[in-house]
């Protein structure tokens, strides 16, 4: 809670919420009514909100957020035993068939269903960790969803995904992400992949962070250095209902979706004392990034009138803007698709934080 002359901000979830103070006096007293009514526990260090534990350093201005032990007490819940070789990959890894003019969908010939019991522990499975993926490792999160997106109709497949994801899990127990101190200005990247689901789906995903102020008054360029990285308050990854028709449509889409996850965020922003200029959507496709912002003209397609088009308004009224950036700049790619050991080993460490001893 933030004290502003009669004015006070806090933030509550359920029966846990955190209060930030400008004279002890206030927060005593804020106690004391409390403990006049209900049975309330005070913890004067903030280090656990919500079964985070943070990790507070005042004089680098940095906060860590973990969740220790979470993932070991997962594996014992699960009976899974670590392997010999550490994973590092969530998923498994389809190598793409460049050059090929057909480009056939994956398929599983000798599907064999499973019984309940496994079915059951595939739910268990991906509900406990993604929980777990939402708050501090993100790098699982495209894992979850693909075999989420089949758990109805779970295989001996599925099966074989869920302990190469555990393994992954054992290999990486104990993911933090640090935030730095920031203008408090929310940036997003955006990016969507195309036919990568089953049943002629795609993906999007978006990160979003709190970061600088641009640089220099007016809106941004592809030509401008990226705001600094910071942890991500949020990050959208998410298998699409609808089947899109080329991969200009699902960027489109991926620019959509993303704006309509930023507008509470930037609400809360704003209600909390922080005003938003536009928000930056950044996205590697050029093509959705003209048509959002009206430089390039769509004459045929009416699914995109229909379903995306309300990202334009936003942008003519000033919330958003959407501009291009090569996809080695920008955070939201990894996200969005399946990679091999070697892409994780080497970008895992812009997702989440590791400790040096």
């Amino acid at each position: 809670m933030e004290a502003s002359h009669t004015r006070y901000r806090f933030t509550l979830v359920v029966d846990d919420f955190g209060v930030r103070y400008t004279q002890k006096e206030d927060a005593l007293h804020l106690l004391a009514t409390l403990e006049g009514r209900y049975i309330a526990k005070a913890d004067w260090d903030g280090n656990r909100y919500c079964g985070l534990t943070l990790e507070w350093d005042y004089d680098a201005r940095t906060c860590n957020i973990s969740l220790p032990g979470y993932i070991d007490r997962a594996l014992q819940r699960f009976a899974h035993r670590a392997p010999a070789k550490p994973e590092d990959s969530p998923h498994t890894w389809q190598k793409p068939n460049y050059g090929a003019r057909v480009q056939y969908a994956s398929h599983d010939e000798d599907a064999v269903l499973v019984n309940a019991a496994d079915t059951k522990r595939i739910q268990e499975v991906l509900g406990g960790l993604l929980f777990y993926a939402r708050a501090v490792d993100s790098t699982m999160l495209a894992a979850i969803g693909t075999i989420g997106a089949c758990q109805a109709s779970a295989t001996k497949t599925t099966m074989e995904e869920i302990t190469h994801l555990l393994n992954y899990c054992a290999a990486h127990p104990d993911a933090v992400i640090q935030y730095h101190s920031s203008d408090m200005v929310l940036h997003n990247d955006s990016d969507a992949a195309h036919l990568v689901a089953p049943k002629a789906r795609s993906r999007v995903a978006g990160y979003h962070y709190l970061s600088s102020q641009p640089t220099k008054p007016g809106l941004p360029s592809p030509d401008d250095p990226p705001p600094p990285i910071n942890g991500a308050i949020d990050v959208l990854c998410n298998i699409m209902r609808e089947v899109l028709s080329s991969a200009s449509e699902a960027g489109l889409a991926g620019v959509f979706r993303n704006a309509k996850a930023a507008c509470p965020i930037r609400a809360t922003l704003e209600e909390l004392g922080h005003p938003q200029p536009p928000t930056v959507i950044v996205t590697d496709n050029t093509t959705a990034a003209g048509i959002a912002n009206d430089p390039v003209t769509q004459k045929r397609s009416k699914a995109i009138d229909m379903r995306f088009y309300w990202i334009r308004d936003r942008l003519c009224q000033g919330h958003f803007y959407v501009h291009s950036r090569p996809r080695s700049t920008y955070l939201a790619d990894y996200l969005s698709k399946h990679h091999q050991a070697a892409h994780h080993r080497a970008i895992r460490s812009t997702y989440t934080y590791t400790t040096h001893a």
